[in-house]
């Protein structure tokens, strides 16, 4: 997979060099294997090094990446019989909302999640992976049958936010996050909520009132997407760079502010360049968080979620001033 985004540049030079040496294959002379090797070793040197720096906005256009897994990609990964369910039982089947059963590892869970597409046709028909309201009606819905039957319930979170189109106000888009903001508090399993690569205003946080928020090492998480941010402060969606870094939107930001409760790690250079390594580290870190929240007694784990939101992040001074000083 090529590198392809702005800041990955000097790795595209690098990579360029590699496949040139590459394709003389049996040809290579013992300095040109040496020669090899040493590219090889930098061009990993590097990613390390730029990924391991990315800025607020670099992180937004790696979570945004067109090859980035999205749910469906790490359904088929890590889930065993996954049983799509469909429909509001009220309107119509918003398909930029996957919902249904699955075996994850031992254990039967309810799994929701946004869904982009790829190609333009499956952009229209996923919507770009905004919502309608028959979308978070779908997931209310399916939320309310994994209470029911006892199932853990997992959502995937990757959206730029919920569609804002016209007919989606008037088919009640407010209120049908509102609804899966006022069920999720009070619903008697535990709830996973992982910010897979966009985690943008009440799109995201409709389905993501959890016992623990996790989020991907390169995905972002905000109350408006950076070019929105923008637009309100500057009128000028140009200033998105600033706005992003001023909105302190990156993971280690959010679990430093205590907002998020997890980092899961990616494979280097972004979960885009490997998918199983992406699903595997997710795998492994909803296994250990599921396994811990059975545990609990399930007065106690609606208790501890009423708590976590009630005193949900935390201030540093430092960075407010930070904030204040680029217009932010």
């Amino acid at each position: 997979m090529p590198y392809d985004l702005d800041f990955e540049k000097p790795l595209a030079e690098l990579e360029k060099k590699i496949n040139g040496l590459q394709r003389k294959g049996e040809r290579l002379k013992p300095d040109e294997t040496k020669q090899l090797q040493s590219l090889e070793n930098d061009l990993r040197k590097r990613t390390e090094e730029i990924y391991s720096n990315l800025t607020a906005w670099q992180t937004v256009q790696v979570a945004r990446h067109k090859n980035r897994p999205y749910t469906l990609d790490y359904i088929k990964h890590i889930c065993d019989d996954f049983f799509e369910l469909h429909g509001d039982r009220s309107f119509a089947d918003d398909h930029a909302i996957v919902a249904g059963t699955a075996r994850l590892g031992e254990q039967t869970v309810m799994l929701i999640g946004h869904q982009k597409g790829r190609d333009m046709k499956e952009q229209q028909y996923r919507n770009l992976g905004m919502p309608h309201p028959e979308g978070y009606r779908k997931a209310y819905r399916m939320m309310q049958q994994a209470e029911k039957f006892g199932f853990p319930i997992i959502n995937l979170i990757d959206t730029s936010g919920a569609s804002p189109a016209l007919v989606d106000e008037e088919r009640g888009q407010s209120e049908a996050i509102a609804s899966c903001l006022y069920l999720m508090p009070r619903l008697r399993v535990p709830i996973l909520a992982i910010v897979i690569g966009e985690g943008n205003s009440g799109g995201a946080l409709a389905i993501s009132i959890a016992d623990r928020i996790l989020m991907f090492e390169h995905s972002y998480y905000t109350v408006a997407a950076p070019e929105a941010a923008a637009n309100i402060i500057w009128r000028d969606a140009g200033q998105a760079p600033l706005a992003a870094e001023g909105q302190r939107i990156r993971a280690k930001d959010l679990l430093s502010f205590k907002i998020v409760d997890e980092i899961i790690p990616e494979p280097l250079g972004g979960a885009h360049r490997n998918h199983h390594l992406a699903a595997e580290a997710l795998k492994v870190s909803l296994l250990r968080n599921l396994e811990e929240l059975k545990q609990l007694p399930t007065d106690e784990l609606l208790a501890k979620r009423y708590e976590k939101f009630r005193v949900i992040g935390q201030f540093d001074h430092e960075v407010l001033e930070t904030s204040s000083e680029i217009g932010v």
